[in-house]
């Protein structure tokens, strides 16, 4: 195998390639990159059972062939390469890889014990990069993190005829995303569910936050079921949680009456100055009044901070204590000016119910970005 390729497009495909890959593995071999000629150029690709990624590349082919070898070294070596052309070559096991003054040597892994990469059936539908990626940023910040209960650890696609649902919880919050979602010619009336781990799927939304439009399909075969996302001859496949995501949606109230709107950047900085005193997961202390919110925190004897800041209340008064790092989390996925804060009631009118985080394109107008994040308080209570 020979070939010579320019180092900056064989750099980002080498680190395309190894990015969704383990840190560490059981099996050395799942750690490496397999690289192979093609009629055009390259295709360099990763496959743990669990997420694979795949790119093509250009490349000047002087000898067809096929190579593995370990992903991490190669990535680190192509992204401190001189800028000239990478020349590539085999010979009994051993890997050269010259640039300018540069030369590097590297065993070669065996290519036959490397495990067949997923195939992917036809797209499911398409939808907009930038608004995919804000999503998915939005929305994985409210998955559990205790792979205690994996099911919870995932984000849930909910994919209907022109629309795409992202949601996520931990038990203690709940955060959905709704963006639009082209079908292309399937007609199909129902609802397709996909549960991606939120590790993988942040990554994919890094990854392809740039690029145009993402391709998705969601595959079954052969008691693998896989979900695709490819774009700009990129394509990554992550394995689907499987088991039932609880049936969150069904928390969020049709309407709410009583609510406060506030400028979202006030907000977050006094919850990130009072929050100071506090001691670890104890929560904040917020009473919303016609002349404003004020944020208590009592953290030691040594150590108390209040603050009032201004907040344009709807219907009564109102106290609630929130966690700050989960009340923060949804702050800062809001991205708008200002946030409504709303309080919703339960049977018990001694026992606040969830507040509802949307956005707000101004002091009147509710945002148009489909994005609600609920936040229970009373879990939180310290």
């Amino acid at each position: 195998m020979k070939f010579q390729v320019n180092r900056d497009v064989f750099s980002e495909a080498v680190s395309f390639a190894v990015k969704l890959l383990p840190q560490r593995t059981t099996l050395p071999i799942l750690s490496g990159v397999l690289i192979e000629t093609t009629d055009s150029g390259l295709t360099l690709s990763s496959f743990d059972y669990e997420v694979s990624a795949r790119t093509e590349i250009s490349a000047d082919i002087s000898e067809a062939g096929k190579i593995l070898v370990s992903g991490r070294l190669l990535a680190d070596i192509a992204s401190r390469l001189p800028n000239a052309p990478v020349q590539f070559s085999t010979d009994e096991g051993r890997i050269t890889v010259a640039c300018g003054t540069a030369n590097f040597t590297l065993l070669s892994m065996p290519v036959e014990e490397y495990p067949t990469l997923p195939q992917v059936s036809t797209q499911s539908g398409i939808l907009p990069a930038e608004a995919f990626a804000a999503a998915v940023s939005q929305v994985a910040v409210a998955a559990s993190r205790d792979d205690v209960t994996p099911v919870i650890t995932g984000v849930q696609l909910e994919v209907s005829e022109n629309s795409l649902t992202l949601v996520a919880t931990d038990r203690y919050r709940v955060a959905v995303r709704e963006i639009e979602w082209d079908s292309g010619d399937a007609t199909s009336t129902e609802t397709i569910t996909a549960l991606v781990p939120a590790r993988t799927l942040q990554e994919i939304g890094k990854t392809f936050g740039h690029s145009g439009n993402i391709s998705v399909a969601i595959t079954n075969t052969d008691d693998r079921e896989l979900i695709a996302f490819s774009a700009e001859k990129k394509t990554v496949t992550s394995l689907l949680i499987k088991g039932n995501f609880p049936p969150v949606k069904r928390l969020f109230p049709e309407s709410v009456d009583n609510f406060a709107v506030i400028n979202t950047g006030e907000l977050i900085e006094a919850v990130r100055r009072v929050s100071l005193v506090l001691e670890r997961e104890a929560a904040l202390r917020f009473t919303f009044t016609i002349d404003g919110v004020t944020l208590e925190a009592i953290g030691s004897e040594q150590a108390q901070a209040s603050e009032t800041i201004d907040a344009h209340l709807s219907g009564g008064d109102t106290v609630v204590s929130l966690k700050p790092a989960f009340l923060l989390d949804g702050l800062g996925a809001v991205h708008s000016e200002f946030v409504r804060i709303s309080f919703t009631k339960t049977e018990n009118p001694n026992k606040p119910g969830p507040v509802l985080i949307t956005s707000q394109s101004s002091k009147d107008q509710p945002g148009a970005d489909n994005y609600k994040y609920l936040l229970q308080p009373n879990l939180l209570l310290r």
